[in-house]
Parts: structure tokens; C-alpha cells; sequence
């Protein structure tokens, strides 16, 4: 990648319409979910960390999660924050936007692998309990993760050069508040068809990569819940994995599993020129770096009592060392 292969060094970020009093109040907006997405995702991090009766892999890649979500907005929401402070088109170097959408597929990716891997846990937490703590030893979880992070990363490093190895010669102008990989598709004067067609046949593997463990999962885990006996036996066994769940649910979108967060395969990241649409692609994307990573301490606090214990004594313990 260099400049010899694009006749543009900076791009204009066009952000939102209307007026300076509504980017004001969208500004206010979007600064109060990205705090509590800090705090929220930060409390939890630290929970995990020092409290012992969190000390599982549930708990282990949960906290995973957390980080995933503070880095998703964070790559996202700052610069979208600075944009509509300032009045007129924010303009971005081609090395930050190479950096910026880098950065936001990969965690993107390795939050699906991540989520692929928390549901075998859940599958063999209700499926084989008696076995879990030798299956999902402290070793194993640790390579998931490891695991769920390098392929993120690597999965993405061609699908980016890829995409800034075309000619941006149209303009320098994205109609979006983020280097979206569809607007810069938009730029280019080169035939694109064949590369958007390889990146498509990617994020297919990718989402179905990660949905398949997933689907498998639940498959066995509410078939095995429906077998046991007793209203509260069943209970219990589904909450265990209800958090979870959730997630899945919200982080893949209502609709089609995959369309929101995964930045819609077929629509956000990797969509053909005819599909795009600048406001649907605007919406889609402040789903998936403004409202899932703000929704994710809620959901697995809410729904966890061991999670909501761990923070009430947390709570107590910071007010007795204040009286004290």
C-alpha cells in the first residue's frame, strides 16, 4: 500500500446532516452512551479480575467480550464525536483510515470467533457439567482466545490491502462518519466486481464460520434443557446460559442473524455497489459501535446473579474503605 497506488491522501468524512444545535445534541448523545460503555465494560473487566467466585471461563471470556466492545467503539465513536463538534466535513489521513478500518474489522471478526467459542462453553457447561472443569480447562480457554484474537487480525489484513490497493480517483468525499469500506468502494475508478465478490465469499465464511458452533451449540443445549425433568431443573440449566444468549440474539440482529453485527456481510462491509445505501449503512453501524457495546454490560449483569453479587460487595467494599 502506498501513494503511488491512489491519487487521494486524505478523505472528507461527510458525518451527519442538519444543523450545528442538532450535531450539539447528537454529540451529547452519543458521548453519554460511550461513557457508560466504558464504565460498564471497564466494571466488568475489573469484577472478573479480582473477584475468585468469577474465576470460570464463562466469566474469562466474558471479560474477553468486554474488551472487545470497549475497543470497537472506541476505534469508531472519538472520531465521530470530534466530527460533529467541528462545524463542516472532518477530514482524515489515508493512513488513518487504513488504520481505522483495519482495526474495526478485525475486532469485529474476532468478536464473532469469540462468540462462536463462549457457546461451546455453554454447550459443555449444560451438556457434560460433570466434565467441564477437565474440558474447559484453564489451557484450553486460554488457546480459544488466542486463538479468537489471531484470526481476527490475520483474517483481515488482505481484505484491507485489497481494498486501498484500487485508485481513489471519483473523489475524497464518504458519506459516512467512519472510513467504510463500501464508500471507499464507491471512490474507486478501477472494476471492483471481482475483489467485492472475494471479500463477500469471505465475510459468508466468517459469519457462518462462527454461526455454526453457535446454532450447534444451542441445538444440543435446549434439547438437553427440555429433558430434564423438573420446571426448576430447566430453569437453572437455561440461565446459565441465557446471557449468553441474549447477546447472540441482539448481536446478530433480529432479522438475519448476521446482518447487524457483523456490519451486515452483505450490507456494511463487504456490499455491492448496488445495495449501498448511506443511511441504512449509517444506522447499521451505529448498531454495532454505539448501542451493542453499550447493551453488553446491562445484559450480562441483569441476567447473572453471580455477576450482580460480585458487584454489590464490590460497591460495599468501596464504601466501608471510604467511611474507613
Amino acid at each position: 500500500m502506498g501513494d503511488n497506488h491512489t491519487s487521494v491522501t486524505e478523505f472528507c468524512l461527510l458525518g451527519f446532516p442538519g444543523s450545528q444545535e442538532l450535531h450539539q445534541i447528537l454529540f451529547a448523545i452519543f458521548l453519554f452512551f460511550y461513557s457508560v460503555t466504558l464504565m460498564g465494560n471497564a466494571v466488568i473487566i475489573m469484577i472478573v479480575c479480582v473477584d475468585k467466585r468469577l474465576q470460570s471461563p464463562m466469566y474469562f471470556f466474558l471479560s474477553h467480550l468486554s474488551v472487545l466492545e470497549i475497543l470497537i467503539t472506541t476505534i469508531i465513536v472519538p472520531v465521530m464525536l470530534w466530527g460533529l463538534l467541528r462545524p463542516g466535513m472532518q477530514t482524515m489521513s489515508w493512513t488513518a483510515c487504513v488504520a481505522q478500518l483495519f482495526l474495526y474489522l478485525s475486532v469485529g471478526t474476532t468478536e464473532f470467533a469469540l462468540l462462536g467459542a463462549m457457546a461451546v462453553d455453554r454447550y459443555v457447561a449444560v451438556c457434560n457439567p460433570l466434565r467441564y472443569n477437565i474440558i474447559m480447562s484453564s489451557r484450553t480457554c486460554i488457546w480459544m482466545v488466542i486463538v479468537s484474537w489471531v484470526f481476527g487480525f490475520l483474517s483481515e489484513i488482505w481484505p484491507v490491502y485489497a481494498t486501498f490497493q484500487f485508485t481513489f480517483c471519483k473523489s475524497n468525499l464518504l458519506d459516512h462518519f467512519y472510513c467504510d469500506r463500501g464508500q471507499l468502494l464507491k471512490l474507486s475508478c478501477d472494476d471492483t466486481l471481482f475483489t467485492e465478490f472475494v471479500l463477500f465469499l469471505m465475510a459468508v465464511f466468517i459469519i457462518i464460520g462462527s454461526l455454526i458452533p453457535t446454532i450447534v451449540s444451542y441445538t444440543y443445549i435446549i434439547s438437553t434443557i427440555l429433558k430434564i425433568p423438573s420446571a426448576s431443573g430447566r430453569k437453572k440449566a437455561f440461565s446459565t446460559c441465557a446471557s449468553h444468549f441474549t447477546f447472540v440474539i441482539i448481536g446478530y440482529g433480529s432479522c438475519f442473524l448476521v446482518i447487524i453485527r457483523y456490519g451486515s456481510c452483505f450490507f456494511l462491509y463487504v456490499k455491492p455497489k448496488q445495495t449501498q445505501g448511506a443511511e441504512y449503512n449509517k444506522i447499521a453501524s451505529l448498531l454495532v459501535s454505539v448501542l451493542t457495546p453499550f447493551l453488553n454490560p446491562f445484559i450480562f449483569t441483569l441476567r447473572n446473579d453471580k455477576v450482580k453479587e460480585a458487584l454489590r460487595d464490590g460497591v460495599k467494599r468501596c464504601c466501608q474503605f471510604l467511611k474507613d
